[in-house]
């Protein structure tokens, strides 16, 4: 499958298993923490589907003037791959192995701002990949430090700054869910974490806010146990233990 943007013509061509990938290490521990937290809330609520895939730091890749181009997202998301994940170990190709990614998430960590750039010429910049050679239909901005979050929604074949609803909360369509900004304590990281809500604004837990609604949940039914022993015994009858 070929376009044709910015005087590129775009072939979706799989990587070769050849090929040297970067090797260039996160920029700092927060983003793993970011990413993972982001996954497993959506794992954890049966979001993700069997053939969806959930992407952190990881290859996607386009091919422009018989140039390979690869861009690693802090996290993506695609909701349908069409070969088998082995396939798909080292990299993604869109159109070629399965759809465009649903959203692509950056998170701020240096004072270059590539996250903004547009730059056209090879290689291009990731704002200038994503829009126009991807056309990625969401694209995430985040700020861990200070919370700030930003979301780009493809219109008209460019990104546009969406305003968040009255919940401070941003709508992505394809996914049926809300994204948006929460203070939490996960993986002794306590700060501002991107959160998932549902349509009637339920958020989606992590594993250990499951865990500690187990543990209040049993703890009342000690409680209630407990109280119910001791009504029958005022009653002058023994409890079954």
């Amino acid at each position: 499958m070929t376009t044709l943007t910015q005087d590129y013509q775009i072939t979706w061509e799989k990587l070769p298993d050849d090929y040297k990938l970067p090797d260039d290490p996160v920029d700092n521990i927060n983003q793993p923490a970011l990413a993972a937290a982001l996954t497993e809330s959506l794992q954890l609520t049966g979001k993700i589907s069997a053939n969806a895939l959930t992407t952190t730091n990881y290859d996607i890749c386009a091919t422009l003037n018989n140039k390979m181009v690869i861009k690693a997202p802090d996290w993506a998301f695609i909701a349908k791959i069409n070969v088998s994940r082995e396939e798909v170990i080292r990299s993604y190709t869109p159109q070629l192995q399965g759809d465009i990614p649903v959203i692509v998430m950056e998170f701020v960590s240096d004072t270059q701002e590539t996250e903004y750039s547009i730059k056209a010429t090879y290689p291009p910049g990731k704002w200038f990949f994503y829009e126009r050679i991807l056309k990625v239909p969401n694209y995430i901005i985040f700020e861990p430090d200070s919370g700030s979050l930003e979301m780009y929604r493809l219109t008209t074949e460019q990104y546009i700054l969406q305003e968040p609803d009255e919940n401070q909360r941003y709508w992505i369509a394809e996914m049926n869910l809300y994204l948006g900004v929460s203070q939490g304590t996960r993986e002794n990281r306590v700060g501002k974490w991107l959160r998932w809500w549902d349509e009637q604004g339920n958020l989606l837990p992590w594993g250990t806010e499951l865990a500690e609604q187990e543990r209040q949940r049993a703890e009342q039914e000690r409680q209630r146990a407990e109280r119910l022993a001791a009504q029958l015994r005022a009653a002058g009858i023994e409890p079954e233990l």
